[in-house]
């Protein structure tokens, strides 16, 4: 166990303990004196949590997890289907089960079972290019299945978050390049197309999203492509968030002095918008030492990846690194104009229990590779015995 221990990289640790410290302080700022005050010591007590199932997942060969995949994705698909008939309804997303005092997201939960579930497909393929009829487009569509569920749950964000997977794991999984080519033009066309349409069309397009229950959304999509449609509560969100980014400057109004985050201009600053808080009260230099500590635990993982003698060691990691990148890109994208609000979470420090499970939990996998993807181990996917031959048996 000791020899397992120090090989875990000790940089990323001090990464994640680095992140509780921030989380916990950024958290406490603006929930002290309202009805969330408390938070950061419930933060505390999942940060807890989550260190301890990750040094359990970097004791654990992680080729035991790819090994039974097939079963932790049939697991993971129940609790999605679950949730559509006892799940609660949190800000317009039926996603969660809650039992006792304790909640659960199966959809964040996904993520990581879908990282697990496609590395065990992509292992069972030869090292030959993937064949789109025999590969891709299986792989594809048992993405879309947990995807067409989580659609179902309003949850848009976690959603498209399991396509960044697939995409990111297809690359690494030696898809030709002829196809990579094809599906980018076919995403790059989809996604023109479709802000386009949005545009010109706007209101054919509210009048149906409302008619299907979706009304929330065009609240969502209005204010990133046309600011000039959206209503005033539509709006409001981001910005005041822009504002209070904006107001932050160089460095920053005061830890616990934002003046927008402070005063409840801006909604959700404890999980969802807990980078305005940082970019208000700690300025352009506190959102930047954030995002180069984001940028050093990714380096430590593709440094990781690339020391990887396992087939399934590379996969797993390019998997997490999708799954990290989506989410701080989708998360500070939708607070500065890049992109719209889905309500995904930022890593690490947004917060919410089963959000950073998954994610230390995720990186617990990766150091899981650390300690045992030194060893080559094709077969994960046991083969069938064969016959002993007449001569071996004499």
């Amino acid at each position: 166990m000791l020899q397992k221990l120090k090989k875990v990289d000790y940089v990323v640790v001090f990464i994640l303990l680095i992140f509780m410290g921030v989380s916990i302080m950024a958290i406490y700022s603006v929930t002290t004196g309202t009805k969330f005050a408390g938070s950061h010591i419930k933060m505390l007590y999942f940060y807890i949590l989550a260190f301890v199932v990750f040094f359990g997942l970097v004791l654990l060969d992680y080729k035991v997890l790819v090994k039974y995949a097939l079963y932790i994705y049939l697991f993971g698909i129940l609790l999605l289907i679950a949730v559509n008939f006892i799940g609660s309804d949190v800000n317009g997303a039926q996603g969660w089960i809650k039992f006792g005092g304790f909640s659960l997201q199966p959809a964040e939960l996904f993520k990581l079972i879908l990282i697990i579930f496609l590395t065990y497909l992509l292992m069972k393929r030869p090292k030959a290019k993937l064949s789109l009829w025999r590969d891709v487009l299986p792989i594809g569509g048992l993405t879309f299945i947990p995807f067409a569920l989580v659609m179902v749950q309003n949850d848009l964000g976690n959603a498209l978050s399991y396509i960044l997977i697939l995409l990111g794991l297809l690359w690494i999984g030696n898809i030709k390049f002829l196809h990579a080519f094809l599906a980018l033009v076919i995403l790059a066309a989809v996604a023109v197309g479709g802000i386009f349409s949005y545009i010109h069309f706007h209101d054919n397009i509210e009048k149906f999203l409302k008619n299907i229950g979706r009304e929330h959304w065009t609240e969502r999509i209005d204010p990133w492509l046309v600011p000039d449609k959206a209503t005033a509560k539509a709006s409001y969100h981001t910005k005041n968030a822009k504002l209070a980014i904006a107001s932050g400057g160089m460095m920053g109004e005061g830890y616990m002095q934002g003046t927008s985050v402070q005063s409840g201009r801006v909604p959700y600053t404890y999980s969802d918008s807990i980078f305005v808080e940082i970019a208000e009260e700690f300025g352009f230099v506190g959102s930047s030492v954030v995002l180069l500590l984001y940028f050093i635990l990714i380096h430590r993982m593709i440094l990781i990846c690339l020391e990887c003698r396992d087939r399934a060691g590379p996969l797993l990691i390019v998997g997490v690194i999708s799954m990290m990148l989506y989410q701080i890109f989708e998360n500070i994208g939708a607070f500065i104009g890049l992109m719209p609000l889905t309500g995904i979470t930022l890593p690490f420090i947004s917060y919410g229990g089963t959000s950073l499970l998954i994610n230390v939990a995720s990186i617990g996998i990766v150091m899981s590779v650390r300690v045992h993807g030194h060893e080559v181990s094709e077969d994960i996917v046991s083969p069938a015995p064969q016959k002993m031959s007449a001569t071996k048996q004499a």
